[in-house]
């Protein structure tokens, strides 16, 4: 307790709310009592059957433009996309046509209130790095919505914690450096201690679906909405099936002890259960991150449990300036919402197609996009125009940052017909190339090799060798078969 004071007292100073002091302290002392947060195989069972969108029809079953009145779609928008080279908040990054993902979460609220006369409610929550930016562009383009009341929820900060000391981490060169996000978990302390949960309520607000603003695939689906108004759950996670890729990631699965719906990390599995944790055939589901809460029950739930969700720790060991190694190791606290499916009784999960899980989290991801594998629907939806998308695979040395590849791509390749696209070295794309089949470009120069397409061909590659997916690589400027 004595440690724990300094942390508040600095909390306090910085307006934070009683809420969001009490998350933290509950962080805290997790991280001192030595909690490993480990969940052994003999401890769960296998979770093998759950309802599946594409058998839901439940939209039929209710009065839509109702429902629609009593939901709140948020997103979370705090990220930066530093990982992609990005000072701004990821969501105002231009995905396709001119249009952020920003832009297009704003066209479809519009688009399904328009559609079914009711009005769905729309909240961002940002943090202390994305709100003015992210205002500012809403006032520019969407200011129907900016002037909305409660469009914005402020996602809380924490303290960074010294390492060695467990007291509060400083950085007297750039104060700033001494805190950081607390993990999407900071929604629920986010919404008590702002109030806005309870304002929510009042209004009328009986269900809160919460995604990722950088997964456009995680759009309000009404049979969904439907199937949680109706099944009066507290809370439901949209899960996808695991395939080989996704092993080495979280799974939901069931505690024996009390038969609750938990999410187990990696980082939660003892070392002898490493084989288990990855078999994809036992533990067949992972979390999307899309979320379905009920406001009544959350705030019940709240109640009961002090104004805090106990959820699992996640200790991230990083140093006092990120961009310095040498500075003062730090942990940062940090938690997980989809944690919270643990704290209620009758939480449930639904399997959803892959598709509702799309974020884009590498210049790769972004590449795809903003090509014609991808179109934008009336409903400011992006939806692909064949079965499956193509793998790609860009250098991540000339292309993980966005203006490094901006500076490769003058214009997207055409890869509706493409399955596998690898670009090793700096490759510069041209208006109008086509990439069809799987293909591999190679160049071992330094200097952008140019990929361009002339008299309707490539280079020196005749559609038909382009369609038998040859392998090729560039040298200087031309391509060589």
């Amino acid at each position: 307790m004595e440690k724990f004071a300094a942390y508040e007292q600095r909390m306090k100073k910085e307006n934070l709310s009683q809420a969001a002091v009490d998350a933290f302290k509950g962080n805290f002392d997790q991280l001192v009592s030595g909690v490993t947060g480990l969940v052994p195989e003999k401890d769960i069972e296998a979770v093998l059957e759950l309802p599946k969108l594409s058998d839901m029809k439940d939209s039929k079953m209710v009065d839509v433009k109702a429902v629609l009145s009593q939901t709140a779609v948020l997103k979370l928008n705090g990220g930066l996309g530093t990982s992609m080279g990005l000072e701004k908040a990821k969501s105002l990054l231009e995905v396709k046509d001119g249009n952020t993902f920003l832009d297009l979460i704003a066209q479809q609220i519009k688009y399904t209130r328009k559609k079914f006369d009711s009005q769905v409610r729309f909240v961002l929550m940002n943090s202390f790095s994305t709100s003015a930016d992210t205002k500012a562009y809403l006032h520019k383009r969407h200011s129907d919505l900016i002037s909305e009341p409660d469009v914005e929820l402020f996602q809380n900060k924490s303290p960074k914690v010294d390492a060695k000391t467990l007291e509060p981490a400083t950085h007297p060169e750039d104060p700033d450096m001494e805190w950081c996000p607390p993990g999407h978990g900071d929604i629920y302390p986010s919404l008590l201690g702002s109030g806005m949960l309870d304002r929510l309520i009042k209004s009328g607000i009986k269900y809160l679906f919460v995604s990722n603003s950088d997964n456009l695939g995680a759009t309000l689906d009404l049979d969904l909405l439907a199937y949680f108004a109706t099944s009066k759950k507290a809370f439901v996670m949209e899960v996808a099936e695991r395939t080989a890729a996704d092993k080495k990631g979280g799974h939901l699965t069931k505690r024996k002890s009390d038969g609750r719906l938990i999410l187990r990390e990696s980082a939660m599995v003892p070392d002898e259960d490493k084989d288990a944790f990855e078999d994809i055939s036992k533990h067949k589901f992972f979390n999307t991150n899309n979320l379905w809460v009920n406001l009544d029950r959350l705030k019940e739930t709240l109640t009961q449990s002090n104004g805090t969700l106990p959820l699992p720790l996640i200790k991230n060991k990083k140093t006092v300036n990120p961009r310095d190694s040498s500075s003062t190791p730090v942990f940062q606290l940090e938690t997980a919402m989809g944690s919270a499916i643990e704290c209620f009784d009758d939480a449930g999960a639904v399997v959803v197609p892959r598709e509702r899980f799309a974020p884009v989290k590498t210049c790769g991801d972004l590449f795809i996009l903003r090509s014609d594998a991808y179109k934008i629907t009336p409903e400011s939806t992006i939806v692909l125009v064949k079965s499956s998308a193509p793998l790609v695979k860009l250098d991540d040395k000339h292309y993980k940052l966005v203006d490094k590849m901006e500076a490769l791509v003058d214009a997207p390749p055409s890869l509706v017909d493409a399955t596998k696209l690898t670009v090793k070295g700096p490759v510069k794309f041209s208006k109008g190339v086509v990439i069809r089949g799987d293909v591999t470009i190679s160049n071992d120069g330094s200097s952008p090799a140019l990929l361009k397409r002339t008299q309707g061909s490539w280079g020196h590659l005749t559609p038909t060798e382009a369609a038998a997916c040859i392998m090729f690589s560039v040298s200087a400027n031309q391509i060589v078969a």
